[in-house]
């Protein structure tokens, strides 16, 4: 078990990663506990939550994509011992976060046409309008929490991001009950109140990282308080690699936010069934985001030592464990489908109406399980070229991989009048398959090697 000790082996993948993993669970419990709560308070608001939610992180993720790019400026001046400079990198991504905020806030103002655009029934349009506008007023929180925790994730100490988002979680999840339904001193608010609860999760982390980071102990070594000027040469250079991570998480949603609308048209049932089968697809994919960032952080401090072959080795490492946990959950979506889907059922007489949603839901965890496995070789690898910078061939992927299986194939079979709910989903096994096969060829073609992220 060479590997297991070795530097970039599985040891160190595991003490970097296993943390995120977690702290990516306590955001899909967030999230699947949300779902859940809405699928028992109403179908209405179950089936208003996923299309709306993912509107709504279709534009946060863009400003996303930027801030997280801060844990590679960090990861690489950790590994060329500039320590001084961390401080530095975090404040230039605290800068971008505040005009950042302020125009997902301004998206209030074009909800009404957008949710229009989709078609759903009136009913669920209303609250597709409502949860959008809540969620991307706390896209501002978001952000910021992101960014301060890449002081720690960017370093490779990843517990503290771990215990900030169980603390949040443990905040969020019975908050979330209570507003939905009304529980104890809190109204019943439905959807509203999920939303409410959501915001407060998202602000939490923010004000916890902000009592962790700006301390005399870090100010001393890494300059936190002091380095809060703006440094428009590294502010370039995080723009310059920052930007197109941005734009190809933009893309990626994009992508999935457009075959939920078109899923949408085709039926209630449908939409329903495909919202359930995506939250549980979470289980399988926020997780895995942890090691997709544990791969980038590795990969970054090897770079930024000037150790490509160290990176390579690391990103193996992180794939290998990738696919023990994506095989677990091959196994529990095949063998368990039934119990997975009923944990959604709506509550009192409307729970009646149910059987056709968990019978769809079923069939469609069947394309869950299957680009399950080969979205970790997709997820592994862009981790790895991420780390190292090759963040415009990425892009340039996503999006042409997005309109080649998704968008132009789901848009010809609505003119054909073939959109069943088994086409949108052929078309996004397409596309993970695209992306995994893609993004594996190059990284182990290696023009990323020579790419510097920080300069001399």
């Amino acid at each position: 078990m060479y590997r297991w000790n070795a530097k970039g082996g599985y040891k160190e993948s595991l003490i970097i990663g296993l943390p995120l993993v977690i702290s990516m669970m306590s955001s899909t419990v967030m999230t699947f506990t949300d779902r859940i709560f809405l699928g028992h308070y109403s179908i209405e608001a179950l089936g208003a939550s996923l299309p709306a939610s993912i509107a709504a992180f279709l534009f946060l993720s863009f400003f996303f994509g930027v801030v997280e790019y801060i844990g590679v400026f960090i990861a690489q001046y950790t590994g060329s011992v500039q320590h001084e400079k961390v401080g530095v990198a975090l404040w230039q991504g605290l800068w971008f976060c505040l005009p950042a905020g302020l125009i997902l806030a301004s998206l209030w103002f074009i909800a009404e046409p957008l949710f229009v655009l989709g078609g759903h029934p009136k009913e669920i349009q209303e609250l597709e309008v409502v949860y959008f506008r809540i969620l991307t007023l706390g896209g501002g929180p978001f952000l910021v929490g992101i960014c301060l925790s890449c002081f720690f994730s960017g370093r490779g100490i990843t517990k503290p991001v771990m215990v900030v988002s169980i603390f949040a979680a443990a905040i969020n999840v019975p908050l979330d009950y209570c507003l939905i339904n009304g529980i104890g001193p809190f109204p019943e608010l439905g959807i509203v109140g999920a939303g409410i609860a959501t915001v407060i999760g998202y602000t939490l982390p923010a004000v916890c990282y902000g009592v962790l980071v700006f301390t005399s102990a870090n100010e001393h070594l890494y300059k936190v308080r002091t380095s809060r000027a703006l440094n428009m040469k590294i502010f370039k250079r995080f723009m310059w690699f920052g930007l197109p991570g941005g734009l190809q998480f933009l893309v990626d949603m994009f992508a999935v936010t457009f075959f939920v609308f078109m899923v949408g048209r085709v039926g209630q049932v449908e939409l329903a069934a495909t919202n359930i089968a995506i939250s549980i697809d979470t289980l399988a994919f926020l997780p895995m985001m942890g090691m997709h960032i544990a791969a980038s952080i590795m990969v970054g401090q090897a770079m930024g030592s000037k150790d490509p072959d160290q990176a390579a080795y690391a990103t193996k490492s992180v794939l290998h464990i990738a696919f023990v946990y994506m095989a677990v959950m091959i196994v529990v979506l095949v063998l368990f489908p039934h119990s997975l889907i009923e944990l959604f059922r709506t509550k009192g007489a409307a729970g009646n109406d149910f059987g056709p949603v968990l019978d769809m839901g079923v069939i469609l965890l069947r394309y869950v399980a299957a680009f399950t496995f080969i979205d970790a070789v997709a997820i592994v690898y862009m981790g790895g070229l991420k780390g190292a910078g090759d963040t415009r061939f990425i892009m340039i992927t996503m999006g042409v991989c997005s309109m080649g299986c998704i968008v132009l194939p789901i848009l010809t079979l609505n003119y054909l009048n073939l959109l069943g709910v088994h086409g949108p989903w052929i078309c996004l096994l397409m596309y993970v398959i695209a992306l995994a096969i893609v993004f594996m060829y190059r990284f182990r073609k290696g023009p990323w090697r020579s790419i510097s992220v920080i300069g001399n």
